[in-house]
């Protein structure tokens, strides 16, 4: 298994991006080059990417893309993080089927080789960057959570010859783990430098730690025999929220500051109850102006609009994707007057203090607003 990763990389150029590259928010046509069936329930698919696109398409390791097609005659659009490390060579996504799930039954039954999709390049708040020191990254997972995990996981282990790994992964039973078998080429390939423990909520394993779901009691269980809180340098968390809310609030309990945790939700379904009120001083309709690609599309939302759906009612061709506060691709700033957000999961605490919104959770609360998609 170490020949096929160093064949990769000899063979394939690396698809890192430049860290400075400005964010663009158009669709471009990519071939599917491969589907390849992870699990019963998920499949895995490469693109080919045009010569003239390579550098859109270049990514850091957590970031997804934004696919867009149609489906009995509607166009949908899904975010999916990108499994693949950028030493790969190769830009590819893993679609997990869901339950009533448009895009992802579509994805598993019917995508294949050869045909067609619409993609914009990859972005995404929840990345790692490589340091100039030796890292410690532990990663937490469940169910397709597992995707962004892969590509940041291979790409710490190739960083250097030091940077270690620690992956605590939950599924329902050893037939759905995705990756299984990749993960352990990987120990084969740093077999003193990755730690990979599974944990099956359907599965007995022998042990109490390792059954049932990941939550605090775990990570405390875990942290005293796996990894010290002083010497981790991040830890990346992706699943649902109440995996997330209780890993986090235990890491920062046993003094993991803030900053070095890192989430992406995969869904909102159990958040309803953390919307909040927004309070608007506005008794009427706001004055809206969008910008995007330095065009203005002017129009008029009500205190109960948000300013994404007012935009696309007004005809403006805005970016979107989840509209659930999960994905960053309708990310706006702020030029004048003032807006709300009642859910956020993908901007960071910086973003929001310097005006960034998630425009499809924002509603206007000044008489005028200006949002810019540019900035």
């Amino acid at each position: 298994m170490l020949k096929f990763f160093k064949k990769k990389k000899e063979d394939k150029p690396s698809l890192m991006a430049d860290t400075s590259k400005s964010t663009d928010t158009s669709f471009y046509p990519l071939t599917i080059s491969e589907v390849r069936r992870e699990t019963e329930e998920a499949v895995s698919i490469a693109f080919d990417v045009p010569t003239e696109h390579q550098e859109k398409f270049t990514f850091l390791p957590g970031q997804y893309l934004t696919l867009k097609t149609t489906i009995a005659n509607e166009e949908v659009r899904r975010s999916y993080s990108i499994c693949a490390a950028p030493s790969d060579g190769e830009l590819r996504v893993a679609v997990k089927e869901i339950e009533g799930g448009k895009f992802s039954t579509h994805a598993n039954r019917h995508l294949e080789a050869g045909m067609t999709i619409e993609s914009m390049p990859p972005m995404g708040n929840f990345k790692w960057q490589p340091t100039e020191e030796p890292s410690h990254v532990v990663g937490w997972a469940a169910g397709s959570g597992i995707t962004p995990i892969m590509s940041i996981a291979k790409t710490v282990l190739e960083s250097d010859s030091s940077s270690t790994f620690t992956l605590f992964y939950g599924n329902k039973n050893s037939n759905s783990i995705i990756f299984k078998d990749a993960f352990e080429d990987l120990k084969n390939t740093y077999v003193d430098r990755l730690e990979v423990h599974h944990i099956l909520s359907r599965e007995d394993q022998g042990s109490d730690v390792t059954k049932g779901r990941i939550d605090g009691e775990k990570v405390k269980a875990f942290n005293e025999k796996f990894f010290e809180v002083g010497a981790t340098t991040a830890h990346f968390l992706c699943g649902p929220l109440g995996m997330i809310e209780s890993v986090t609030e235990t890491l920062e309990s046993l003094g993991t500051p803030k900053e070095k945790i890192h989430f992406e939700l995969f869904n909102t379904t159990a958040a309803g109850a953390a919307k909040k009120e927004v309070s608007s001083s506005v008794s009427g309709a706001s004055a809206v102006t969008v910008i995007l690609d330095g065009e203005e599309t002017h129009f008029e939302a009500t205190g109960k609009e948000f300013i994404l759906d007012a935009a696309l009612d007004a005809g403006a061709d805005v970016p979107y994707a989840c509209k659930g506060a999960v994905c960053c691709t309708c990310r706006a700033k702020v030029l004048e007057g003032s807006a709300e957000m009642v859910m956020n999961y993908a901007l960071v605490d910086d973003e929001v203090k310097d005006g960034y919104i998630l425009t499809c959770q924002a509603h206007a609360t000044s008489d005028k607003v200006v949002v810019s998609f540019d900035e």
